[in-house]
């Protein structure tokens, strides 16, 4: 498998302390900037790619792998969750604003020896 994609997003929730409901709007925000017009560019299926996305949250167990997992429209997704992102603490409303990163990459099994390489311009 040959990474193809690779993208960032970030995401927030400000009042309810929702690590999920964070980790799905920094996926979101992350499919947001992609397009994968090469599967009807090249006759790919979007059945044989690979998604694996990569949660960072300050409290990872509170992530449900399950939801952030629906989040993806296509190819058969992994999601892993580590400890990252960011907590920001109230503390006059003793209240906590989440932040998550996301990376998301896609996969596909190719054969590279189809593909030209272009010598480098300049």
């Amino acid at each position: 498998m040959k990474r193809i994609i690779l993208e960032m997003g970030t995401g927030n929730d400000l009042y309810g302390e929702d690590y999920t409901k964070a980790a799905c709007r920094a996926v979101d925000d992350a499919l947001h900037h992609s397009s994968l017009i090469l599967f009807r560019s090249l006759g790919f299926d979007h059945a044989d790619m690979d998604v694996r996305v990569t949660i960072a949250v300050q409290q990872p167990k509170k992530v449900d792998i399950a939801v952030v997992a629906e989040k993806l429209p296509r190819g058969n997704p992994t999601v892993k969750v580590v400890q990252g992102g960011l907590d920001v603490v109230d503390g006059v409303h003793d209240t906590r604003s989440v932040i998550a990163t996301a990376a998301v990459e896609a996969y596909l099994d190719i054969d590279e020896t189809q593909w030209v390489s272009l010598p480098p311009r300049g």
